[in-house]
C-alpha cells in the first residue's frame, strides 16, 4: 500500500452562507475533485474527509480514497451560529484516530492536510481558542484558513496558522479561484520529501489576499 496523505476540509455552513455562497462553495469543491482525479499521485495516494460545522458539526464524508470519492451536495440552514470549535474538536479526534504513525506493518502517512473554510467567525470562541494547541500538536503539514466574504474575521484564523487568505467575496469565480490553489497545495503535500516535514505552499493566484 502507498503512503497516504489525508486532507481534511472544515467547512463553514452556517445561515451567513446561504444562497448563492453554499452553490458557489459547492461548485468550487466539485471542481477541485475534478483536478485532484488529473492527478495520478493524488489518485495514489489522497483520502479526503469533509466536515460542515453551523449550529451542528458534522462529519458529512469520512475519510474517504479520492478514486471512491462522490461529491455531495453541501447544505446550510437558513440561520445560525458558526461553532468553529467544535469543528476544530472533531477534527482533532478523528486524525488521532485515522493517521498512521508508521510500524513494521504499515507506512508511516504524510503530514495531514487542513483547509479551514468560513465566512464569519467562531460562535465558540473559548472552545475555539482551548482547541488551538490540540490542533498545533497534531502537526499537520500544512493549515490553511480562508477568511471568505465581507464579514469573515480573518484575524481569529491568524491565531490557528500562519497560512490565511483572504477572499473578498464568496462568488464562484472567486471560490474557484481558491480551490484551484488548494488543488496546487495538495499536489504539493504528496511530493515532500519526507513525512516529518512541513508542506511548501505554491504562490496563490491574485484573487487571494494572504494576510501577514
Amino acid at each position: 500500500m502507498s503512503r497516504r496523505l489525508l486532507a481534511y476540509f472544515l467547512l463553514d455552513t452556517s445561515g451567513s452562507m446561504n444562497g448563492e455562497p453554499i452553490q458557489a462553495l459547492n461548485n468550487g469543491f466539485n471542481g477541485l475533485i475534478s483536478m485532484l482525479r488529473a492527478d495520478p499521485q493524488a489518485m495514489d495516494s489522497l483520502h479526503l474527509s469533509v466536515i460542515t460545522f453551523d449550529r451542528e458539526v458534522k462529519n458529512i464524508i469520512p475519510l474517504t480514497d479520492l478514486a471512491s470519492f462522490y461529491p455531495m451536495e453541501i447544505t446550510c440552514p437558513d440561520s445560525g451560529p458558526t461553532h468553529t470549535g467544535a469543528a476544530l474538536e472533531m477534527v482533532s479526534e478523528l486524525v488521532k484516530k485515522e493517521l498512521i504513525r508508521g510500524s513494521s506493518d504499515e507506512k508511516e502517512d504524510w503530514r495531514p492536510l487542513l483547509f479551514i473554510f468560513t465566512d464569519g467567525k467562531p460562535s465558540d470562541i473559548q472552545k475555539y481558542r482551548q482547541m488551538i494547541p490540540v490542533i498545533r500538536d497534531l502537526e499537520f503539514g500544512a493549515i490553511v484558513g480562508c477568511a471568505a466574504g465581507p464579514k469573515a474575521d480573518e484575524q481569529f484564523l491568524k491565531e490557528l496558522t500562519d497560512h490565511v487568505v483572504k477572499l473578498d467575496t464568496t462568488d464562484a469565480i472567486t471560490l474557484s479561484s481558491f480551490f484551484k490553489w488548494v488543488s496546487s497545495s495538495i499536489t504539493m503535500g504528496g511530493k515532500s520529501q519526507g513525512t516529518g516535514e512541513s508542506t511548501p505552499l505554491p504562490p496563490p493566484p491574485s484573487e487571494l489576499n494572504i494576510i501577514i
